[in-house]
């Protein structure tokens, strides 16, 4: 049996995280689908062309709909007295990166991360290809990626079938992953060199591979280690292999090419050529890590 759950997912306008443009939820009773709600959110933010690409959302898609906290009312009511779900931690650190912006309260919910269940179930996605699509794709399920309530029922059905196999259901997952936290920390390889260094196996975010450019708050080894820490391969320069690239808050607010590094160009011309890598902004990556 698969206890109840809801799962959130999110489109932003751009590498800022409270820039939520889309939403979905999709509640399973008992391992089936039960309910569903979406909604464009008028993120009050510049939509940036690399993202718009992605999920084809632009100032034009918003312009009639609500701003996150008009909305924020629906989405309590369906967070509350649940287990959430969402696949990755950017969601989730998406929905409180805006519920910070816009002073609304989430509710006190447990939260499963479900790239941590996949990577248990399914060996072949431990230490990489655990994007929703391409798991998806695995599984034979078929659906429009990048549209937030399709991504929150696919991303919940592939949980359903993964507690079938396992024979764990959510609420065993999340006891789980709440003892695996206990012991995460602490056992990350020895840097190679200054910023280059290997991922703790353990942590949430293995598999990912980060590279930072710009100014940051922080000195860039404390970054490194940061990352490193919450499972994060970090590397010194952006190539087909970059999944992560972190860029300092203010270097980020800059709109015009030349003014962006080479790493950042690098980044946005291997997301225009296909690859799947997001663009973060140096506060955002700090509060993904404090949720993973």
């Amino acid at each position: 049996m698969v206890a109840s759950f809801t799962v959130i997912d999110v489109e932003t306008a751009n590498a800022d995280l409270a820039s939520i443009c889309q939403i979905g939820v999709a509640h399973f009773a008992e391992g089936v689908l039960s309910d569903s709600w979406g909604s464009l959110i008028n993120p009050e933010m510049a939509f940036s062309r690399h993202h718009v690409a992605i999920h084809g959302i632009d100032e034009a898609s918003v312009a009639g709909a609500p701003v996150f906290r008009r909305m924020a009312g629906e989405l309590i009511r369906r967070l509350s007295g649940t287990i959430v779900v969402s696949h990755t931690v950017f969601d989730r650190t998406s929905l409180q990166r805006a519920s910070a912006l816009h002073g609304v309260a989430l509710p006190e919910s447990p939260w499963l991360d479900s790239t941590r269940v996949v990577r248990q179930v399914w060996p072949e996605f431990r230490e990489r290809g655990y994007g929703l699509r391409n798991v998806a794709n695995t599984l034979g399920i078929e659906f429009g990626h990048h549209d937030a309530l399709q991504d929150a029922q696919v991303a919940g059905e592939v949980l359903v079938r993964a507690c079938g196999l396992s024979g764990c259901d959510v609420a065993d997952w999340l006891k789980r992953e709440v003892r695996s936290s206990e012991r995460r920390y602490g056992i990350a390889r020895e840097p190679r060199d200054r910023i280059a260094r290997n991922g703790n196996e353990e942590g949430p975010l293995y598999g990912e591979t980060i590279v930072f450019t710009g100014a940051l708050t922080m000195k860039r080894e404390q970054a490194a280690a940061m990352a490193a820490q919450a499972g994060c391969n970090v590397a010194d320069r952006v190539t087909t292999a970059t999944t992560l690239l972190v860029v300092g808050d203010q270097d980020l607010r800059q709109t015009k090419g030349e003014l962006k590094s080479a790493k950042h160009r690098r980044a946005e011309e291997l997301i225009e050529n296909g690859q799947s890598l997001r663009i973060l902004q140096e506060s955002d990556f700090v509060a993904m890590v404090a949720v993973a």
